[in-house]
Parts: structure tokens; C-alpha cells; sequence
């Protein structure tokens, strides 16, 4: 059985390992180095005092696989739109949980009045842009070589879906 539910600190090692597993292995994170603890109650920190939600998906009592979202870029006029990551442990994938993940954090977008969410997801990985094909996000942009990892090139995909918010937009 898979639950969904806000992140707690206790979860923070399963996150951490979660996604030094994809920075190790994968060309999913544009990173080189596998991230502290620090570093990921930092971040949990931020998004918590930023209002972001950090979700977790737990089978049978592990997590599996957690999501979260953050500001896409910094000027005020972005202040609708918001950038998603979704991570899934190897030993889950394939059962459905970054799909269940994202729902939930679809529907916290629309109810903190968001209007976009944005994907970047490495050009290669099929599996993740027919996921997010699946739930109604569209390619929007196709940057070439834009990232370096494992010895060659990465492209990155950009693809977003458009909620019904805000429910009144204000400027400022």
C-alpha cells in the first residue's frame, strides 16, 4: 500500500539517499556531488519557511519516492509559476508512485493559487517525460546541450501545465 503525506524531518535520510542515489547514477540531477544532511535539512528548512510543500510517497512503511516544488525564477511577475522535482527510489519505480506524487502536489499548486508548473527533465529519460505527458504537462522547450555528466552532453526538456489559477491574479 503507497500513502502520500507532507515530509517530516524523520524522513530526511530516505530523501537524502533518495536523491544521492539519482546524483550518483543518474543523469536526472545536474549534479556531481552527493549532498549532505545538512544540506537536505537546509532545504527542508527553506521550503518549509517558503510555504513549499516536500511530500513523501512510503510503501509498506518506506519512502519511496518524495516531490516538492520552488519559485521557477525570482522577478515577481514568475510569482505563479512554479518549478516540480519528483523523485522515486530505484527499487519502486514502475508501481505508479512518482504519478500518485505528483497528483498530490498538482493539487497543492492549485490550491496556493499557482497558475504553471514546470518540469526539467533530462532529454533521455522517457519514462519521466511520458509520465508527465500522461498528466496533461506539454513539451514547451528543448535546450541542447546544456548540461555535462558521465562524460557527455545532456539535453533538457521543459514541459508545463497550466492550472485553473489563480482565482484572482493581482500584480505586485
Amino acid at each position: 500500500m503507497v500513502v502520500v503525506r507532507d515530509a517530516s524531518d524523520g524522513d530526511l535520510p530516505a530523501i537524502l539517499a533518495i536523491y544521492n542515489h539519482a546524483i550518483e547514477t543518474t543523469t536526472a540531477v545536474f549534479s556531481y556531488a552527493p549532498h549532505t544532511m545538512e544540506m537536505r535539512r537546509d532545504w527542508f528548512a527553506d521550503k518549509r519557511a517558503k510555504g513549499y510543500p516536500v511530500i513523501v510517497a512510503e510503501a509498506d512503511g518506506v519512502v519511496a519516492g518524495f516531490a516538492t516544488y520552488g519559485p521557477f525564477r525570482a522577478w515577481p511577475a514568475y510569482r505563479y509559476t512554479v518549478e516540480h522535482s519528483v523523485y522515486v527510489a530505484e527499487s519502486a519505480r514502475r508501481r505508479g508512485i512518482a504519478r500518485r506524487l505528483m497528483g498530490v502536489l498538482l493539487e497543492r499548486a492549485s490550491a496556493q493559487d499557482f497558475h504553471v508548473v514546470i518540469g526539467g527533465i533530462v532529454s533521455e529519460n522517457a519514462p519521466s517525460l511520458a509520465l508527465h505527458e500522461g498528466l496533461g504537462f506539454e513539451k514547451v522547450a528543448h535546450f541542447k546541450q546544456v548540461g555535462y555528466k558521465f562524460g557527455r552532453w545532456l539535453d533538457l526538456t521543459f514541459m508545463q501545465v497550466a492550472l485553473d489559477t489563480p482565482r484572482e491574479p493581482v500584480e505586485g
